[in-house]
């Protein structure tokens, strides 16, 4: 069992610093990760709707600051971001049905950083097949034979069940980290403290 758990979608900015943030946790100490790709759309619908008020309604004050937040662990982190791509919010389900199919073959984390990159960085919309070929060829992965493994229904269910097994362990958003299967973490500023978490359970 991995002594991590990340539950991710890639639509998200904190999910793409948290990614990264988690890559280099594993260099530093080497934990061990278990990625679970899931819609947080799915998310939200069941157990989250405040996020689309939000959006709806946002207030000016709080929208300036998660703008500035998000741009300072940009920089932080190095990994320069759009804000707001032009397509928000993306329909991530091709990639994360991806994400499922590429894993037994040590793939999903390196595809999962190139959509991150390719939505997050580069402002290209990752619910486009054009998009999600130049990621499969800039990664030497049969874009053909994996367009076809998403539509299989195992891959399509096995997205579902993911989701539904986050809210039902109370997850509201992405990411949603779990270590030792039961200690739950939201968020990327989390860092710290799941690393504290892993180290204090290893003993």
């Amino acid at each position: 069992m991995a002594e991590l758990e990340c539950f991710f979608d890639c639509s998200s900015p904190w999910t793409y610093f948290a990614f990264e943030s988690l890559l280099r946790m594993q260099d530093e100490i080497g934990v061990t990760i278990q990625w679970r790709p899931f819609l947080v759309g799915g998310v939200f619908n069941a157990v989250n709707q405040s996020v689309y008020n939000s959006r709806d309604a946002p207030v000016p004050a709080k929208s300036a600051y998660s703008k500035k937040d998000q741009q300072d662990w940009a920089r932080y982190l190095g990994l320069p971001i759009h804000y707001r791509p032009t397509v928000f919010p993306v329909n991530s389900v091709k990639a994360m049905r991806a994400c499922i199919v590429l894993e037994p073959d040590g793939k999903l984390v390196p595809f999962a950083r190139a959509a991150f990159k390719a939505y997050w960085t580069d402002d290209k919309d990752i619910s486009q097949i054009p998009v999600l070929t130049e990621i499969c060829d800039s990664l030497g992965i049969d874009a053909t034979k994996l367009f076809s493994a998403i539509d299989q229904q195992p891959v399509k269910d096995t997205l579902r069940a993911n989701t539904q097994e986050a809210i039902d362990r109370g997850s509201f958003g992405s990411p949603t980290i779990f270590v030792g299967g039961d200690d739950m973490y939201f968020g990327n500023d989390r860092m710290p403290l799941i690393k504290d978490a892993v180290l204090r359970r290893r003993g």
